[in-house]
Formats: structure tokens, C-alpha cells, sequence
């Protein structure tokens, strides 16, 4: 019986790669999603990311099996030409539809409970160290406090964005913005938008947001040509402050990030207040109103400028631990330029990520992102269930020659301190800021 599917080359394919014409395709079927790229609820940012390329890897990775039968109202009626999928693809999809089988999506545990009861309780012991104490010592613990109280707000915003930590979904956007914008200056709004490209792009230097930090750090002397960030959309420039900073920031990677939080808090305004389409922006803006309302008030109740600052200073620093750990699980791991191309997406995954080895009872200090690697394959997964399937995502990654790679917390400092110094000392050699020697940039740039 003659075939009578209609059939699209991959090069056509790539033809259909913007905002205004957006193909994809999933499992060899070809589907136009130019219109619902404005009400995709991760954005359309991820669906440009691998527009005209098979995306199927990563709509396993994101969309529960309820999510398939909406496919066929935007299916184009075409078949993608030569499809094939890799080997390892096709053990990740079988990984994924036997860890969906034995029920880990919905086994979300109590730690969104337990964190939950851990930020009321330092949240309270900071109010009453302000408020109930006279103690200097009580003033500056409780700033420290604070900090690590952010941070627990950071892994429940970071898992309620991932999976529903509550029972319903209006409950979970409860969590999201109580945690996120009012408790901790952060719209999560912005989160989504920023962690979504990372997610996709993981570890594109023009595609991944995380790795885009000049003027302050540089993974990769690919920066010094001055690259296009498609994420922010526009020139990332290599100019002489860049090139100054650039040159110390193996010296200035800790102190940066002891305040890189006021970076945050400045993209969370100017998120909410651009033109972009933000989803709920009135409620985002009142949460944010909310923390800048507390938190400044709570410092002026300290009873003299000195404390006041050492709070604020103390609060800063000791949630720039989280932001270290973000760095860590990506800096010196493998970079490319360009898109993520949807035939080796889930090996790009285990490339560009780096697990922390603890015990478990330190599971709590890294927030899950300690299994990075399991967290980035499989990220609608709940914390407490990445332990669980790290053998067999270990197993999978040694099957088919992938990386897993997996150092002490004290080795990936070391190991991200080492790529920054690979790279300030690039930056310093002004007569040849851009390396041409391809093998030492290939030992080098990757950590």
C-alpha cells in the first residue's frame, strides 16, 4: 500500500524559525505553534530556542503524558523527512516512561512541608531579633538569619516552578509569589522566563542566560568577540571595563556574589516594567511592593545606621551561598555557541552540567541541585525522588560514553575558580584578546 503521508525536509524545516512562523516537531510529526507561542505557559522563549528543529527530547522532558492530546490542534499534516532518533535518546525516553510508570512525579514527599514550617520558623526568629531583642549579637544573627532564610525560599520557588509542591494549582502560585516576590524581592515571574531558556539552552554561551554575565564573568574566551545574547537581545560587548574586570574575576567571583542578589532584584523590575508580555503582572509588581515594604521597614527598626547596614550586609552575603551554588553546577562544564539542536539535546544536558556529591542528610543545604544532571533530564521531577534515580541516570550516561559528572562541593569551587582564572588570564593579554590556539582553548575554556 502506497505511503500517502506528506513528507518536509529537515532544511525546510529550519526554514520555519521565528516568531511570526514557528515549527517544530515531535516524534517525526511536524506542528505549527506560531500561535500558541504567545500563550505557551514557559514563554515562547524555549519554543524559539528549537524552532525548525525536532524538539521531542526536551517536550518529553516538560510535559506530562495529559499534554500529548493537545498535539494534533496544531499538527501540520506533514512528517519529517529521514526522521531517526539516536540510541540514546531512545533509552532517555524509555528512562522517562518507565520513572512516569513507577509513579516518582507524584511522590512529591514532605519536603515543600518541611521547608515550608523551616521559613516560618526563620522568618519568625528574625522579626524577633529585631524587634524583641536589644542584643547587637541578636541584630547581626539575625541578619545571617535572613540570609539563609532566603535561601529556603529559593529552593521552594525553584521547586514550585518546577512541579506542583502543593495541592492545586492555585495554591502553588500562592507559594510562588509569597516565596518569591513578597518574602524574597524576586519575581518569579522573571525566574520562569530566565530558567526556562536555561533549561533548554543549557550552557549556550549566546542562548543561556546563566552564563551571561559581563561585564563582571566570562566562561570562555568566546566572549572576547563580543557575541549576541538571544536571550536579552542584544550585543554582549567586550570593551576595556569588561576587559578590566574580566581580568580579576577569579579574585572577585565571592565578593561579586556575596551581592549578586541586587541583580536580581534589578531584573525583576525591569521584567515588570518593560513591554514584554508578562503573565499576571499587576499581582507580580504587588508582591514585590509587599517585600519593599517590610524589609526596609524591619531595618529601620534596628536602632542605629552600623546595624543597620551589617544586617543588610550579613542577609546579602549569607544567601550569596545559593548564588556560588548556582555557578557551580555550570561554569566549568562543557559550552558551545548557537541553539540547542533538538538530535543531541538530552547529551547537551549531561554535557553542560556538574553534580555535588553530599550525603543526604545535606540534601537540604543544596536544594536538589546537588543531582544537576537528574534535575536537568528529568526537571519536572520532585527533589525528593533525584537520590532515587540517580543509578539509573548514572547508569544510562556510562551505557552511551555521556559524562556524569559528579565532585565535592570543595573540588567545584576549585574547579569554577580555575575556568574564571583560564579566562582572566586570556583577557589579559591584550595583544591577542581573542585565543587562536583552538587546542588550548578546548582544555581550557571547559574547565
Amino acid at each position: 500500500m502506497a505511503d500517502t503521508k506528506k513528507y518536509i525536509s529537515k532544511e525546510e524545516l529550519k526554514t520555519h524559525n521565528t516568531v511570526g512562523d514557528l515549527w517544530i516537531s515531535i516524534q517525526g510529526k511536524v506542528y505549527d505553534v506560531t500561535d500558541w507561542g504567545r500563550r505557551h505557559p514557559g514563554g515562547i522563549t524555549p519554543l524559539l530556542s528549537l524552532a525548525g528543529k525536532d524538539a521531542t527530547d526536551a517536550f518529553v522532558a516538560y510535559h506530562p503524558g495529559v499534554v500529548w492530546n493537545r498535539l494534533d490542534e496544531f499538527f501540520t499534516g506533514f512528517h519529517l523527512k529521514d526522521y531517526s532518533v539516536s540510541e540514546a535518546s531512545r533509552d532517555y525516553r524509555k528512562l522517562m516512561y518507565e520513572i512516569s510508570k513507577m509513579g516518582f512525579f507524584e511522590k512529591k514527599g514532605h519536603v515543600g512541608f518541611v521547608t515550608l514550617c523551616a521559613m516560618a520558623a526563620m522568618f519568625s526568629a528574625c522579626i524577633y531579633g529585631v524587634l524583641g531583642c536589644d542584643s547587637t549579637w541578636a541584630h547581626l544573627g539575625s541578619g545571617a538569619l535572613m540570609g539563609l532564610f532566603w535561601i529556603q525560599s529559593g529552593w521552594i520557588g525553584h521547586d514550585s516552578g518546577h512541579y506542583e509542591v502543593m495541592m492545586n494549582k492555585g495554591l502553588n502560585r500562592f507559594v510562588q509569589v509569597l516565596s518569591g516576590n513578597c518574602l524574597a524581592g524576586i519575581s518569579i515571574a522573571w525566574w520562569k522566563w530566565n530558567h526556562n531558556a536555561h533549561h533548554i539552552a543549557c550552557n549556550s554561551l549566546d542562548f543561556d542566560p546563566d552564563l551571561q554575565h559581563m561585564p563582571f564573568f566570562v566562561v570562555s574566551s568566546k566572549f572576547f568577540s563580543s557575541i549576541t545574547s538571544r536571550f536579552y537581545e542584544r550585543k554582549m560587548n567586550f570593551d576595556h571595563l569588561s576587559r578590566f574586570l574580566v581580568s580579576y574575576q577569579h579574585l572577585t567571583f565571592y565578593p561579586v556574589m556575596c551581592f549578586a542578589r541586587i541583580n536580581l532584584f534589578a531584573q525583576s523590575w525591569l521584567l515588570l516594567l518593560s513591554k514584554r508580555t508578562v503573565p499576571n503582572r499587576v499581582q507580580e509588581i504587588l508582591g514585590l511592593l509587599v517585600f519593599w515594604t517590610w524589609y526596609p521597614f524591619l531595618v529601620s527598626c534596628l536602632p542605629n545606621w552600623w546595624e543597620r547596614m551589617m544586617f543588610i550586609v550579613l542577609s546579602f552575603c549569607f544567601t550569596g551561598i545559593q548564588h556560588v551554588q548556582f555557578c557551580l553546577n555550570h561554569f566549568s562544564s562543557s559550552v558551545y555557541v548557537g541553539p540547542p539542536n533538538g538530535d543531541d539535546w538530552f547529551e547537551k544536558q549531561t554535557h553542560g552540567t556538574l553534580c555535588i556529591s553530599c550525603s543526604s542528610w545535606m540534601d537540604w543545604f543544596h536544594g536538589g541541585l546537588q543531582f544537576q544532571v537528574e534535575h536537568h533530564l528529568f526537571p519536572r521531577l520532585p527533589r525528593s525522588q533525584l537520590r532515587k534515580i540517580s543509578p539509573f541516570v548514572q547508569e544510562l550516561c556510562k551505557k552511551h560514553n555521556l559524562p556524569y559528572n559528579c565532585v565535592s562541593f570543595w573540588k567545584a569551587n576549585l574547579m569554577t575558580l580555575a575556568t574564571l582564572r583560564a579566562a582572566a588570564l586570556q583577557a589579559r593579554d591584550l595583544s591577542n584578546p581573542i585565543p587562536k590556539n583552538l587546542v588550548w582553548e578546548a582544555v581550557n575554556t571547559h574547565g
